[in-house]
């Protein structure tokens, strides 16, 4: 870092190329207090007396399901295997017609057949689900790029 103290003897003083911003901030800073003054005197609201509200607790959102589908075909719903695939549209069956309705997590293994995966998705369309979402890993590329 450099710093002029005075021209050389001999040499005549130079133009100084810096700008000095000391002034500039010194006039933006009364400028924001001046906004900051008048803003609240300028907006003018009608008086109304709002109503009084009650502080009702929300209902609830159910827990979502998580069906894992394995390389080899195996279905899970919640870490329990099921055995058929009437046994898996009964439990979807039974979700289905609560309010609200629960959303179904499908976790697929990279291996496995996309017939397995599809089959899920035609039972959970079957039974009657509106939600349904794929949970994935991020790519690594996607988290070093962070």
């Amino acid at each position: 870092m450099a710093m002029n103290v005075g021209a050389d003897p001999g040499e005549e003083p130079g133009v100084m190329a810096t700008i000095n911003t000391t002034p500039l901030v010194d006039v933006m800073l009364v400028l924001l207090i001046i906004f900051l003054i008048t803003i609240p005197v300028i907006t003018k609201t009608v008086p109304v007396k709002l109503p009084k509200a009650n502080n009702i607790p929300t209902h609830t959102t159910p827990q979502d399901i998580t069906i894992a589908v394995t390389k080899d075909g195996s279905i899970f719903w919640n870490n329990e295997s099921v055995s058929s695939d009437t046994v898996l549209l009964q439990k979807i069956e039974q979700i289905a017609v609560e309010v609200p309705q629960p959303s179904v997590h499908i976790r697929g293994d990279r291996d496995a057949d996309y017939k397995a995966i599809g089959h899920v998705l035609y039972e959970l369309q079957r039974g009657g689900m509106v939600k349904v979402a794929f949970i994935t890993e991020p790519h690594s590329g996607a988290l070093a790029a962070q």
